[in-house]
């Protein structure tokens, strides 16, 4: 009968993917479902108890080597708490948790061996991922359970981001107050600032939750990823990603707590996924300055598709570690419901890289606290608030056009509802490269004020109404060239 199920399901997402590609507004390659063998182990039969205090990663790690040695198959997680430490797949392995079944990564930070990896475009040593997976193939995370980083004992905490009263609470528990910065650790307060030093691996090597890279063929279904230590999701360099009904989630104020971060992968469907995070929930990145330009691998044929986003820094976002590229992207049918900003797009001199043919439409967004629509390329740190480092003034000497200066272009925005934001558009490109040929049509913004702009040009407004309660609608300066509306 799972085997049945499992078959209609795959053929389902197939018909569905197909029909999305249909739609898409560029020529968009069919996304490779994982081929999973109908073998199934229960991690119970590899001595795991679920009772929350008896450490699991023996039994994981065992079932994944046992099913692969077979050819691999599904490793079916029942109902309970299974405490663990990182969990790390082989080819050809679905980890199916059931409903009722919750993955509760271990505080132990010993448990989890340094490794290779890349966090914000650059090569680093840091922890093991919980999930992780390194040239691996045919791979899926399927159930309704819920993965949970434990992310509160990883994650520093800025002061800047409560209130008295949530300070207060936070900082009544374990743990030690720096610079405005709270720590889960105690031993944080004698290491601060010392990156270098081997002690301050649980301050500085936070994993993100889930890390799969160089991956091919793989799915994402159904499950709850919560809590993590730093990011979330994180596909990186993969092919034939599939990720559909998936819920994403962190608390508001959790230290580089972003949702989904789709980097360098190609071929990639997002659909009907939830996001709730403390920072960027859907972001499509490619690697930071000259390494990541190096790579020479962009963020492409992706379609995200019927998405929510609660809370987040931004809704979708591309950047700021883009160095590689992006292209054919296309954002369709998604709710935005109370995020810092909507769309958001960022880079800065010095990332290099060109983010072309996008296409959004059809989003709805209500409550956003800041720009409805930003696109900054003067951004460095800025926080949730747009406070941060400024334009440069028009008075500062222009650097020639080198494959360091990030290039915005072929934007193609329709069918966009906001009802309340604090500003309606910000678009901020560089003298050098401005951003270039956006056209928006058919949308509605209600909000405080209205549409900035600086170095910008080809850009053409079409049945756009901004409906401003302060201010000049248009505040468009003499850096903008050939706008209409």
């Amino acid at each position: 009968m799972k085997k049945q199920l499992l078959t209609l399901v795959s053929l389902l997402i197939a018909m569905t993917s197909a029909n999305a590609a249909d739609k898409c507004p560029f020529e968009m390659p069919d996304v490779a479902l994982p081929n999973i063998p109908d073998t199934r182990v229960s991690l119970t039969d590899f001595g795991a108890v679920g009772n929350g205090g008896t450490l699991c990663t023996e039994a994981f790690n065992n079932a994944m080597k046992d099913l692969a040695k077979r050819g691999g198959g599904h490793l079916d997680v029942p109902a309970g708490i299974w405490l663990t430490g990182p969990i790390q797949f082989e080819s050809n392995i679905d980890l199916h948790v059931e409903n009722g079944a919750l993955v509760l990564f271990t505080t132990d930070f010993d448990a989890y061996p340094e490794v290779e990896s890349i966090y914000e475009g650059n090569k680093s040593v840091r922890k093991m991922s919980p999930l992780w997976a390194y040239e691996k193939h045919d791979i899926a995370i399927t159930g309704h359970g819920t993965f949970d980083g434990q992310g509160e004992h990883w994650r520093p905490s800025k002061k800047g981001k409560f209130t008295s009263t949530q300070w207060k609470e936070l900082t009544s528990g374990a743990g030690i107050e720096y610079k405005n910065v709270w720590y889960p650790d105690a031993k944080a307060d004698e290491l601060a600032g010392k990156a270098d030093a081997p002690d301050t691996r649980r301050v500085y090597q936070r994993p993100v939750l889930l890390e799969f890279t160089r991956c091919q063929r793989v799915l994402l279904q159904d499950a709850t990823f919560s809590n993590s230590p730093a990011w979330n999701v994180h596909p990186l360099m993969c092919e034939d990603l599939t990720m559909e009904r998936v819920n994403v989630r962190n608390p508001w104020y959790a230290q580089n707590g972003d949702g989904l971060d789709l980097e360098s992968c190609n071929r990639a469907i997002i659909r009907n996924c939830t996001f709730d995070v403390g920072d960027d929930a859907i972001c499509i990145k490619s690697g930071k300055n000259a390494e990541g330009r190096s790579w020479k691998k962009p963020c492409q044929n992706v379609i995200i598709e019927g998405c929510t986003v609660l809370h987040g820094h931004g809704g979708f976002v591309i950047g700021s570690e883009m160095s590689s590229g992006a292209r054919n992207i296309w954002v369709h049918n998604c709710l935005f419901n109370g995020t810092d900003t909507g769309l958001r797009m960022k880079s800065t001199r010095g990332r290099g890289g060109i983010v072309e043919r996008i296409y959004i439409d059809h989003i709805n967004m209500v409550n956003i606290a800041t720009d409805a629509f930003t696109f900054d390329l003067y951004y460095a740190n800025k926080t949730a608030d747009g406070k941060g480092d400024k334009s440069t003034s028009s008075k500062d000497p222009v650097p020639p056009v080198t494959e360091e200066t990030p290039s915005f272009r072929d934007l193609h925005i329709s069918d966009i509802v906001c009802q309340g934001a604090a500003r309606a558009v910000f678009f901020n490109g560089l003298p050098e490269m401005p951003l270039t040929d956006l056209t928006m049509e058919n949308s509605l913004f209600v909000c405080k004020t209205g549409v900035e702009m600086h170095y910008a040009k080809d850009i053409s407004f079409k049945g756009v109404t901004i409906s401003n309660s302060e201010g000049e609608t248009f505040n468009i300066d003499s850096t903008v060239t050939n706008f209409t509306k």
